[in-house]
């Protein structure tokens, strides 16, 4: 609390006067992208948003602004995902969590479906927006946030709710058909970073990547050695760079591949800590995984349209 103290004396000149009782719209900050989408589709008109972190910003090693500290103190609602993913950001917010809304949403999740790792000692896996079935708990979640903020939009934000999750069910429904067209031998998923591990339990992929869990966890020389001998041994033919992450170690797999006589292809760019840029398609948490879903199923080798599967992707 003695973070935040400092901080509210320094910035109470820009504070606003709180409201005696609230009124639409009201006023949400949201971390990531994809937390932001949802409280945008669900909150629609009757909320006022700011997204912290854009495209192509890792959340893991986020640090605020003071204009984000402003956004963050001046809220009536903040939404972040929790599980540890806003590392550098969550001291602030459990700061800010004894005086005001601030809702872990990724943490309504019950914990015995969400998934361990080695590397990230006694805490959860926090990537749970790539499987579709887990982010539906989490959009209830957000929607629940909105209607104990705003009790008057209660039945707006239920109807929007059910027509997202209904979107959200088709997405998960497309992404089975599209990724078990992918040869299963070839159903190996190579990324820059261990994100993709929700992904891979939902549609059968081994997933293997290069840092861990966290970007902030280095790469060693070891352990791109030993993904280049698996590469060239299983004869595995593509791998993906991300979108919020250098692709340094990416290439240097493929040159170390290449090295050992097998050519491995860059099969495309994903998502993976953010959404795409704003006001496009992949920019919507939809557009995310249909990119990510179609771009995959193509590059291993399965079938899925090129505009994916809503026919928007950006060519």
């Amino acid at each position: 609390m003695r973070f935040l103290r400092i901080l509210t004396v320094m910035l109470l000149p820009f504070l606003a006067t709180p409201a005696l009782a609230q009124s639409a719209p009201i006023k949400v900050v949201a971390t990531t992208g994809m937390i932001a989408d949802a409280a945008n589709q669900i909150g629609g008109d009757l909320i006022e948003l700011k997204t912290l972190m854009g495209a192509g910003v890792d959340p893991h090693s986020f640090r605020q602004t003071r204009s984000d500290i402003l956004a963050l103190m001046n809220a009536d609602l903040i939404l972040w995902n929790g599980l540890y993913l806003e590392a550098q950001l969550e001291p602030l917010l459990l700061d800010l969590a004894q005086s005001r809304t601030v809702v872990a949403v990724a943490e309504a999740i019950p914990q015995d479906t969400l998934s361990s790792h080695p590397e990230y000692e006694d805490r959860f896996d926090p990537h749970v927006w790539m499987d579709p079935t887990l982010w539906r708990t989490v959009v209830l979640a957000v929607r629940d946030a909105l209607s104990a903020s705003y009790p008057e939009g209660a039945a707006i934000f239920e109807a929007n709710a059910a027509q997202h999750l209904a979107e959200i069910d088709r997405l998960a429904a497309y992404a089975q058909s599209s990724l078990s067209s992918v040869p299963e031998a070839a159903r190996v998923l190579v990324t820059a970073h261990d994100a993709f591990g929700y992904f891979g339990r939902a549609f059968d992929f081994e997933v293997l990547g290069i840092q861990g869990i966290s970007t902030a966890s280095e790469a060693g020389l070891l352990q791109i050695s030993t993904l280049v001998d698996t590469l060239v041994a299983r004869q595995i033919g593509a791998i993906f760079v991300e979108s919020s992450v250098s692709d340094r170690n990416i290439r240097a797999l493929q040159e170390g591949a290449a090295a050992q006589g097998h050519a491995v292809a860059i099969g495309g760019e994903l998502y993976s800590d953010a959404i795409g840029p704003e006001g496009s398609y992949e920019g919507t948490y939809i557009g995310m995984l249909d990119h990510n879903i179609t771009t995959i199923t193509r590059a291993l080798g399965g079938t899925a349209p090129a505009g994916g599967m809503n026919g928007a992707l950006t060519p």
